[in-house]
């Protein structure tokens, strides 16, 4: 039998054990389900030192310089809490109609979706792990539009399964990320949104180090790469926590490719957007993962203390 890590190992023992619950907790009114999941971001922040040091050595690197130490914790924790907020709004997902989750969420620049995809070579959006990033897919009954979202397995089956599940519900269509590059090509020329979340660790072979919060973060490459290759417009589109338990979807305009087709230059454009976005609501975006831990060469060899 596969063993779990950890991390996802404590969060997936912690939805099996409210499985019994969960119907009830999915139709608790958007406050109290809001306090619950709150709750369960201060017990994973307890549970997981692990990630607790990685979001606050993020947060010290990203922020460090604009944040004091005891706003850094306030984000760190935050973070964690918004993660158990979203876990809980997955049960909603998975067990109540799509359209009562729907009801909460409000959508803007709608305009900005019709015009890319007016030109009809598909649309690509950069959306990032970020606000409810789960709920996002859903909210694409609101354009409407047909979303097929890039995805990595989780590591453990459990959650995977139960991501799908809230996934497939939504309507959306998951593309593996590895060999992704025919089902994506495919969705395009049939007119879908492909989404990709590009806020992620890449390797080295997969990446290129663009500027993020001020340092060097390895970005997958392949969003610009097929940009550039059919002309499809890649439009930034966020959706952030607001008061209440509502949520609003932002539809940016499409970034402007560069003039001379760099895919450095491009994949930077967009991890400004991220930035930008991240900006505006810190505590909303997955500090837990260890976003910068590929590393330039050049500093890789400083740190050896090579010539």
């Amino acid at each position: 039998m596969r063993r779990l890590r950890p991390a996802s190992a404590l969060v997936a023992a912690g939805l099996l054990s409210v499985a019994p619950a969960a119907l009830a907790l999915a139709w608790l009114p958007p406050g109290a389900g809001l306090w619950v999941g709150r709750r369960l971001g201060d017990l994973l922040w307890l549970a997981l030192p692990g990630r607790r040091r990685i979001a606050l050595r993020n947060l010290a690197s990203a922020l460090g310089a604009e944040r004091s130490p005891a706003e850094q914790r306030r984000i760190a924790r935050g973070s964690f809490q918004h993660f158990g907020m979203t876990l809980v709004e997955v049960c909603g997902l998975l067990l109540r109609p799509p359209e009562a989750m729907l009801s909460r969420v409000s959508l803007d620049g709608l305009q900005h979706l019709k015009a890319a995809a007016a030109e009809g070579r598909g649309v690509l959006a950069l959306a990032a792990h970020y606000g409810n990033w789960e709920l996002l897919a859903a909210a694409c009954r609101l354009a409407p539009a047909e979303l097929s979202v890039v995805v990595r397995p989780m590591d453990d089956p459990v959650l995977d399964r139960v991501v799908t599940m809230a996934r497939r519900r939504t309507g959306a269509l998951g593309i593996a990320k590895r060999r992704a590059l025919p089902d994506i090509l495919a969705a395009l020329r049939a007119q879908r949104v492909v989404a990709i979340l590009l806020d992620q660790n890449a390797t080295r072979a997969q990446g290129v180090f663009v500027p993020f919060f001020g340092r060097p973060a390895s970005t997958v490459r392949s969003l610009a790469v097929i940009a550039l290759r059919t002309g499809a417009p890649v439009l930034p589109i966020f959706i952030r926590r607001e008061a209440g338990g509502r949520h609003l979807v932002e539809v940016l305009p499409a970034v402007t490719p560069p003039a001379d087709r760099s895919v450095v230059a491009y994949t930077a454009a967009f991890t400004r957007q991220i930035e930008e976005a991240v900006r505006r609501a810190p505590e909303q975006w997955f500090w837990l993962h260890d976003r910068w831990r590929t590393r330039p060469s050049d500093e890789r060899r400083e740190a050896r203390g090579a010539p």
